[in-house]
């Protein structure tokens, strides 16, 4: 499927026990910014991070043409990233990881210990691996958003050192070989619905860097 007219396709991935329908106001604020976005519904709870990344690669090989970017929030970041890593021939262009845990989830660890916070956690965060997301940033133009807000259930359920967002601290959103990274006062939830975002993921896809001033 052609993106509409000159419009560059933007493929947004979910988090945990969330649904695309998340992304309505980014969708909107991206079509404002020239975007033709996609959102990408997926069972996030259920699927290693290696199935997800097939799923996705699927989506966007049935549903794109030409470069399309990504917009990968929390556990769907490393999704992202795990596509990027394993699939070489897709035309990619850029991507924002947004309170994506990429080099580690203290949080994951935490609730791993027991078999309700193992349920919670699903199958995907325990085996990330930071090495692929390295891969990943080496083979394309990767910025991260990372909150400073600590709001949200897994504020209450985790002790986790500040600076984060409630659910993933700002030191698990630096990876090696990414083009930029920029530290906005948004929770972890609230990524997507901040029009601060938004501007910031704008920037990013259009110039491979945030807007900083």
């Amino acid at each position: 499927m052609a993106g509409d007219g000159d419009r560059e396709q933007v493929v947004l991935v979910h988090g945990i026990w969330m649904m695309g329908a998340v992304f309505a106001l980014l969708a909107r604020r991206l079509r404002n910014c020239g975007f033709e976005p996609l959102p990408f519904t997926y069972p996030s709870a259920r699927l290693t991070l290696e199935d997800a990344a097939h799923q996705l690669a699927r989506f966007v090989r049935e549903r794109t043409q030409g470069r399309v970017h990504f917009v990968g929030h929390s556990l769907g970041g490393l999704v992202v990233l795990e596509l990027l890593a394993g699939e070489a021939n897709l035309p990619i262009g850029r991507t924002v990881l947004l309170g994506c845990p990429s080099s580690g989830c203290q949080a994951a660890e935490q609730l791993s210990r027991s078999r309700s916070g193992r349920m919670l956690i699903g199958t995907g965060l325990p085996r990330w691996r930071a090495e692929r997301g390295i891969t990943a940033a080496h083979r394309a133009e990767v910025g991260a958003i990372a909150g400073t807000l600590r709001f949200g259930i897994a504020s209450l359920v985790v002790r986790l050192p500040l600076p984060n967002d409630g659910a993933v601290t700002v030191e698990e959103t630096r990876l090696r070989g990414l083009r930029d990274h920029i530290v906005l006062p948004v929770t972890h939830s609230g990524m997507v619905l901040s029009t601060r975002v938004a501007r910031q993921v704008c920037a990013f896809l259009s110039h491979g860097r945030f807007a900083h001033a």
